[in-house]
Formats: structure tokens, sequence, C-alpha cells
């Protein structure tokens, strides 16, 4: 095997066992050393293919960074074959297939926020309505979005507030373990949730 590749096995094996210790435990409380013993490598490894833990910490938000920007992450996917708004129920479904899928990334949010006050991922929600902005300008169906939602709504701001809202509700159901928050079966409260986002809460 050439060296290369046994650094890139040894740098994902790094990642790997970081992101479940990370996201478990914390980031003051993991150690390089449980790190290379989890990955089955020398700390003197580990601190040659990274400066320090923080490195590592980041580099997996980037990854995580990545894979939310990609046509394949569920929600995206959801978006892109017309979900919103005409079938809020399937963006729901999606939204929990994303956290589900990507549990430990969606703890590392929090880690941030709790031991770093935010400073890794501040760039990532700043940069958030760009990231929408440029997806409806290349969504096929955005003509007929924008004639769906009243006058004075923002497509932008809709999909935002749509997806900030499931995101987040999946995010307490499977990171955080509280089932039935909202005092009913999940799968009622998606259905309570798309209902209010198409019409509303208040009697017209």
């Amino acid at each position: 095997m050439h060296q290369q590749d046994r650094s890139d096995r040894s740098r994902k094996a790094i990642l790997d066992k970081a992101l479940s210790l990370f996201s478990k435990q914390g980031y003051n409380g993991t150690s390089i050393r449980e790190i290379a013993t989890a990955a089955s490598l020398s700390t003197g490894i580990v601190y040659h293919l990274f400066p320090d833990k923080e490195a590592i910490f980041r580099e997996l938000l980037e990854r995580y960074f990545v894979v939310l920007a990609a046509p394949d992450f569920p929600f995206n996917r959801a978006l892109a074959e017309g979900a919103f708004p005409d079938d809020l129920e399937k963006l729901g479904r999606a939204s929990r297939e994303s956290v589900r899928r990507y549990k430990a990334y969606v703890a590392l949010i929090y880690v941030d926020v709790v031991e770093f006050e935010g400073k890794h991922i501040r760039r990532f929600y700043a940069e958030m309505a760009h990231r929408f902005e440029a997806f409806m300008a290349v969504y096929p169906g955005a003509a007929a979005l924008r004639k769906k939602l009243r006058p004075g709504v923002s497509p932008v701001s809709a999909i935002m507030l749509a997806s900030r809202f499931l995101l987040h509700y999946y995010a307490v159901e499977i990171v955080f373990g509280v089932k039935n928050h909202f005092g009913k079966n999940s799968d009622d409260v998606l259905k309570e949730i798309a209902d209010m986002l198409r019409d509303g809460m208040l009697r017209r």
C-alpha cells in the first residue's frame, strides 16, 4: 500500500472515531489519546496528520457542511423533487431522515455552541440565505413556487422557515432523545406542522 493510501486511511479512521467521541462526550471531554486509541493508531500519527485536536473538530464540521450542500442530502433531494410547498409531509420525512442519518454531526453543532460559543458554525449559518438563494436560482419550479406563495412572502424565507423548524423538531426527537415532545405521536405532529406552515394558525 502506498504511503498516501495509508495516510488517507489513517485520516479517515481518526475523523470517524473523533466524530463518535466528540458527539457523545464533547470536545473537552475527549483527548487526542482517546481518539488515537479508538482509531488503533499512535498519538504521533494523529499529530502528524492533524496539528491539534481543534483541527480535527473543524475538519469534521467542514465535512458535514459539504454533506449539507450535496444534492443527495435527503432534505435537499426532497426540495429538488418539489416537496415544498405542496408536500410538506414529504419534506418533514426527509428532515427526519437527514437528522437520523447524520445524528452525530448534528450533535457537533451543539458541542460547538456550548464549548466554542458557536465559533466554527457561525459562518455556516451566516451563509445559509445565500445557499438557498443559489438553489432558487437553478430550481426549475421557482416560478411556480412564487405564484403559490401569498404576496410579500419571500420564497427563500419560506423555505428557510420550513427547514429550520422541521430539522430542529427532529433534532430534539433524535439527537436529544425526546420522543413525542409535542405531547403526541411524531407523525401526527408532522401533519399539524405541515398544515400550519401551509395555511397559518389564525382564522381568516
